[in-house]
This record gives C-alpha cells, structure tokens and sequence, in this order.
C-alpha cells in the first residue's frame, strides 16, 4: 500500500508579544491508503494543530506534508482548490459546523458547487445519495441545524465531508459532543463508509476506546512530540513509553482488556428524535 498521507518533520511556532510556543514539535507519521492513523492525547498537546497542518488549513512553520506523495507546501491556490475536493473534515461540534441559517441541503451541497462542475439536478441526485447513505431521511433536507439532534447533525457533517467523494477525511473528535448512545452509532457509520469507499481517516481523539476501536495504527501526543507510534494493538495494548502506559493505567478498564465493541445499531437509527414535535 502507498501512503496517502505523509507528514514529515511538522513544526508549528506561534509568537505573541515576544513569547514563542512549539504547539507541534517536528512529528512524522504515513497514513496507508485505506486505513486510519488514530491521534491520541491530553487536551492542547498538540492533536488538532497536526491535522490542520496536514491538510494546510494553517501553514506550518516547517515540514513537510504530502497527500498522494503531492508537496502541499507552497502550492497555489489552484492546486489548493483540487486538494480541498480530495480530502474532507468532521469536526467535533456537529452544530457549530454547520451554518445556522442554511437548510440541511445546502450545506451538504456547498462544497459541490464550490468544487464540481455539476449541474442543479446532478447537485440535488448526489445531496439525496449522501443523505441516504449516512442514514438520513429526504425529509431533513429542508430542515435547519436547530430542528435536528447532535447526532443528526454529525451525520450531516459526514454528508458534507463525503460529497466531493474524498479519498481522506480527517475526524477531530467526531463523537466527543456525542451522547454515548449516538457515539457507537456514529463510530459504526464511519467504519461502514470506510470500507464501503476505500477511505482514509485521521483521527484526533482523546478516547482511548475510540482509537483502538477504529485505528489500523496509533500514535500518542504529548507536549507538541509524537511520543510513540505503531500498530494500534501493540501502541494501545502493550505501549513501550511511560507516558502511554499511563494514560492506560488511568482509564476505568485494566489495560489490555480492550474496548467493548460498540453495540450492533443500525446506521440509521429509527429511534433517534429530531427537535422536531
């Protein structure tokens, strides 16, 4: 397999009033096409910083990221353009992401007009497939963001990342928002698409659970320094860095006894209620 993500040697300084903080401190990692790299770590050490880095959303301060083996570094605003149609973002506040007063098919629309050449039927057939497939109904387009559940509106936002049809999606904590009940649903959607269209994730997470559940390999953040990683059995089972070891040792279940499986829910969730009377 070949590496649709590569990050070399990412640094990113920031400078205020003479002061400099190295919120990311030279991290390298591959992301093989098909698979997910979870991202793992305590709140500021550095997670979200490295997925926005990695996509050019902020310009690092050095290294370098490649996606399709393609120096994203330096390139101009076209070739920004093309990139943004191949890969896509899920961000942790499902409502927050979305604009408040643009209907649900809008939104998911947004990046195909901006990206695609599609015609309004072909925008309106492809925004009436993605809601189908991330298990929502026709009857939500028309809807607003406050007149669905945070869960509702997390399976919008994966709509949305999915329309350009990406080969990698970076996930900033998709469930954290989440009711428990709606995160394994959640989880199980994103598993399901993965397979279905040969994606890619990076996954920024705090959840230990959630990354050994989703992760082909790990990594583990700490302080801005990528601190260990590997396959995410061994990275989140028997981890090698003290640091590691003991944010197993904090979690409710003994380390190594593994996360429950998520329970087997549907991809559309029946019961889920909507704001709505």
């Amino acid at each position: 397999m070949s590496a649709i993500l590569s990050l070399e040697d990412i640094v990113k300084v920031y400078r205020s009033h003479g002061s400099e903080v190295r919120a990311v401190d030279g991290v390298s990692f591959d992301i093989e096409e098909g698979t997910t790299f979870g991202l793992v770590g305590e709140s500021g050490s550095g997670k979200s910083t490295i997925a926005r880095c990695a996509l050019r959303l902020i310009e690092p301060t050095s290294g370098t990221s490649r996606i399709d083996g393609e120096d994203i570094g330096g390139m101009p605003r076209t070739g920004l353009r093309r990139l943004r149609a191949r890969t896509g973002m899920v961000f942790q506040n499902p409502v927050a992401a979305l604009n408040p007063r643009m209907s649900i098919r809008d939104s998911i629309a947004e990046p195909l007009r901006t990206h695609t050449r599609l015609g309004r039927r072909a925008v309106g057939s492809r925004v009436d497939e993605l809601l189908d497939e991330v298990g929502l109904a026709a009857s939500h387009a028309g809807r607003l963001p406050h007149q669905l559940s945070g869960g509702q509106c997390q399976r919008v936002g994966i709509a949305r990342a999915l329309a350009t049809r990406p080969r990698l999606l970076v996930l900033d904590e998709p469930t954290s928002a989440l009711d428990v009940s709606v995160q394994a649903q959640v989880l199980n959607l994103l598993q399901q698409l993965r397979r279905e269209h040969r994606l890619s994730y990076l996954l920024i997470s705090h959840d230990l659970d959630v990354v050994r559940y989703m992760s082909d390999t790990a990594g583990v953040m700490r302080g801005g320094v990528l601190v260990e990683a590997g396959p995410a059995t061994e990275v989140l089972v028997e981890p090698r860095h003290e640091y590691t070891q003991r944010l197993l040792a904090a979690m409710p279940q003994a380390p190594g006894a593994g996360p429950p499986d998520p329970p087997r829910t549907p991809t559309r969730d029946p019961n889920e209620k909507s704001l709505l009377p």
